[in-house]
């Protein structure tokens, strides 16, 4: 599975629809939050998973080690290799590898024959792996896709769709794209229509939270759809979209951190970091602002590799102001200041604070009788920070 946003969300939506009918299921995904061992869950039984256990993995990184010798390697190779090695010495029914980086070059993108190829909303990220241009990120999305072999497209920007088409055309890939071939929208506020085909599925909302989740929902179902050896009934994925759970997206914090903040307020958690993911969290806001309206509070922290200055720009119209905080122990970290700059050329008022902690403490310190809600986001880094501060335990 390959794409730039909505990949890890997919693969959690559509992992619990395959557990709650049964199915024994693999998952690779990156990067972690918490623990480097959250990549690799474990099939340990029907409709069962795990992380793989740490001692187990540190074993198996030895093997692979051991094995590769002096030749050059990097870090994704070998754990990726760690990985495979894994899943072929436990029995699943099905493995969902999610693409690293690009997907072309990717080390996933070893698997010859998969039953399915997946490509979910492609934009601009990782500009300095796959360059600027949409077009050539699509390119290296689309080295995914395989001859004979079914794929499913998330909606593209028209630029994007077009190279992902005539990839597949060229190759003969048979592409099941939104729109003309599967279709998913909001019907009320806790319920939504897919339809696949000839097939039409009433669902309940997934319970990941977001109103871009119902086309990560319509896309995970649209995969079920095109694996025919599998089978899930209506049953089965409505039970798998209300109880998936996918930490660092959107997430409600109520623990340590949460605690910092008045009675009343919010805390809230997402690892977006891209332009595309803030215009999704503005959305969201925008949703929050009609139905359950707090002053909405940005805590922000990002890479140097980063558009932040799009990012906070997306975001800005929705919020009141907003504190730059580092990324803690990531060299690459975005200076507090020049984020704060950005943010007030978006029009953000804004603060600087050395860590977390001291901007929820400033927050709750400067909004004495105000319950506002507070947006963490900016950074998966950031975002495996906050949940290990608030005591969270990825599972």
């Amino acid at each position: 599975m390959a794409g730039t946003n909505g990949k890890g969300s997919v693969i959690a939506l559509l992992r619990a629809m395959l557990e709650a009918a049964g199915h024994r299921v693999h998952t690779y995904t990156s990067p972690h939050l918490v623990k480097f061992h959250e990549r690799i869950r474990l099939a340990t039984g029907p409709g069962i998973s795990a992380f793989i256990d740490e001692d187990a993995l540190a074993d198996i990184l030895d093997e692979c080690e051991a094995a590769n010798g002096d030749a050059p390697i990097t870090f994704f190779e070998v754990t990726t290799a760690a990985a495979f090695l894994a899943f072929s010495r436990a029995p699943a029914d099905v493995l969902i590898l999610e693409v690293g980086l690009g997907g072309r070059l990717d080390a996933t993108n070893t698997i010859r024959d998969p039953a399915l190829t997946v490509i979910t909303p492609v934009s601009v990220d990782h500009v300095g792996f796959l360059g600027p241009d949409l077009a050539g990120i699509a390119g290296e999305k689309a080295g995914i896709l395989k001859p004979g072999v079914q794929a499913v497209i998330a909606p593209q920007d028209p630029q994007a769709l077009d190279v992902i088409q005539d990839r597949a055309a060229k190759i003969g890939a048979p592409l099941a794209l939104c729109g003309p071939d599967w279709t998913a929208v909001a019907d009320g506020p806790s319920a939504m229509t897919v339809s696949v085909g000839n097939a039409t599925h009433t669902l309940p909302r997934p319970a990941l939270i977001g109103s871009h989740q119902i086309q990560n929902a319509g896309v995970a179902v649209a995969c079920l759809a095109h694996l025919p050896d599998l089978a899930v009934d209506g049953g089965a994925m409505a039970r798998g979209l209300l109880g998936a759970n996918w930490p660092g997206r959107l997430q409600r914090l109520d623990g340590t951190l949460a605690a910092r903040l008045a009675d009343g307020s919010e805390l809230w958690l997402d690892g977006g970091h891209n332009p595309a993911a803030a215009r999704a969290l503005a959305a969201t806001a925008r949703d929050w602002a009609a139905t359950a309206p707090k002053p909405l509070i940005l805590v922000v922290g990002m890479l140097e590799t980063k558009n932040a200055g799009d990012f906070l720009a997306a975001l800005a119209p929705d919020a009141e102001a907003m504190v730059a905080i580092p990324v803690a122990g990531e060299p690459a970290s975005l200076a507090p200041a020049a984020l704060a700059s950005m943010a007030s050329d978006a029009g953000l008022t804004m603060g600087i604070k050395d860590s977390l902690e001291d901007a929820l403490d400033q927050i709750a310190k400067t909004r004495s009788g105000v319950m506002p809600r507070v947006l963490i986001c900016g950074s998966l880094f950031l975002a495996g920070t906050a949940l290990s501060a608030d005591g969270f335990e990825v599972r």
